[in-house]
């Protein structure tokens, strides 16, 4: 009889293979001969010279084949494809980059640059197709203070991603300090015609936030980002590179929503928070889990967001005696990290878990849709009430794993972490609980 754990597994495996992007794109992007009928408005392909095409963050590559596959014959697409892997068949005239994450490394300083100069060449026959998804900020990167080193942008995305803001001031100070976020990408595209689909990892309404906004007004200020440098103590962690630039008064505000560059600019949600809920719903359902919908802790601490879900689950377990119960929760989790041990916050969220559930029938599972938490090998883990006793059996302290963050290496020896590899895709995390 498969354990409560392998169900967990087993259901979040059904979630992510349902979330197709192909099959998604294909439903979502509907032709009629040349003519791209979008929610807004509808564009005849026909009239462009050129279709230009940039795909930017963990899902390019399905994201790239997926629009190739439905473009009209007629049309042959040429662009740049930003990706953390290799792709597994090349499009042709396509050019591709291999880029980091969760820093930058070269390739994503170069495909900035190249992606830059192919956007200033556009004209109003041009038609210009960004496929964003998560990861973007790191896997995509040019600083606008031009004395900046490769060195000099990790050392400020290490600081953001390590000081314990949410995703949203984390990419509010991305925004404003990149060449090619923030709407810039817009701006550098001028007079042709885009249109930004995205498969997304960031809050409804929050879509500027998606790979720092390249293609969309940004909606923050100067002033957002000088309180979150004050709130979370960055110019403590940021290069002097950085600060003399700031010192000296050089940063210029982001393009706002009256920018010209956005008159001609198109928007389309493919796949998103209620797409991955849908999914997750459907498959703890099938596996005879009465399931609810959570929402509520996304940006908040691991342990704030462990003690609240867990709560939720006890009310919804109380409220249907009797029956199996899942709560299953998305969203983005805010895990600073306090030592040098290898997680994310996916695992340390699992981790904070350990001790609250220990002797009761209660199964935790966090992951990143993406297969990637944190500097580990693994998506998240996995946790119920015996992993306590199984813990201590093998001497390890939960708590101290987590005063060193150290999440992965704590799981790892239990055989309870959960290694997918890159997906592919990059949605919101997913968190399932599950009550016997």
């Amino acid at each position: 009889m498969r354990s409560t754990k392998q169900i967990a597994r087993q259901i979040s495996l059904e979630a992510l293979k349902s979330i197709d992007i192909a099959a998604t794109m294909e439903r979502k992007l509907q032709f009629e001969g040349s003519r791209l009928v979008l929610p807004d408005t509808t564009i005849d392909l026909a009239r462009f010279s050129r279709v230009l095409v940039i795909a930017i963050g963990k899902a390019s590559h399905a994201m790239a084949r997926g629009l190739a596959a439905i473009l009209p014959n007629q049309i042959s697409p040429t662009g740049v494809v930003v990706a953390p892997t290799s792709p597994a068949a090349a499009l042709p005239d396509f050019e591709y980059f291999l880029a980091g994450h969760p820093l930058p490394n070269a390739d994503s300083w170069r495909a900035g640059e190249v992606v830059l100069h192919l956007l200033r060449t556009c004209d109003e026959r041009t038609l210009a197709f960004f496929l964003l998804s998560g990861g973007g900020s790191a896997l995509f990167e040019l600083p606008l203070n031009p004395d900046m080193t490769l060195e000099d942008v990790r050392a400020v995305h290490r600081a953001l991603v390590t000081c314990g803001a949410p995703i949203d001031a984390m990419n509010t100070v991305r925004r404003h300090l990149s060449a090619v976020k923030g709407g810039r990408l817009a701006v550098a595209a001028g007079p042709a015609a885009k249109i930004t689909i995205a498969a997304t990892d960031v809050p409804v309404g929050k879509e500027a936030a998606l790979a720092s906004g390249p293609t969309l007004p940004d909606p923050t200020t100067i002033a957002d980002v000088e309180r979150i440098f004050a709130q979370y103590e960055l110019r403590k962690r940021f290069p002097a590179t950085l600060l003399r630039w700031l010192d000296a008064g050089r940063l210029p505000e982001t393009p706002k929503s009256q920018d010209p560059a956005f008159t001609n600019s198109h928007f389309l949600l493919l796949l998103g928070m209620e797409d991955l809920f849908h999914a997750a719903h459907h498959a703890a359902e099938a596996h005879g889990y009465l399931s609810c919908c959570d929402n509520s802790t996304d940006d908040w601490g691991v342990e704030k967001a462990a003690d609240n879900l867990l709560s939720l689950l006890e009310e919804w377990k109380r409220s249907n005696p009797g029956q199996r119960v899942a709560l299953i929760a998305d969203g983005e989790l805010s895990s600073p990290v306090t030592g040098s041990g290898i997680g994310g916050r996916n695992s340390a969220f699992a981790l904070a878990c350990v001790e609250k559930i220990a002797g009761q029938k209660i199964t935790v599972l966090s992951v990143g849709t993406d297969g990637i938490d944190g500097n580990s090998p693994a998506a998240g883990a996995v946790a119920d009430g015996e992993t306590l006793a199984r813990a201590k059996a093998l001497g390890l302290d939960p708590a101290a794993a987590f005063r060193q963050s150290d999440a992965y290496s704590f799981f790892a020896r239990l055989d309870d972490a959960i290694v997918t590899g890159p997906t592919g895709n990059n949605l919101r995390d997913l968190r399932l609980l599950l009550a016997e």
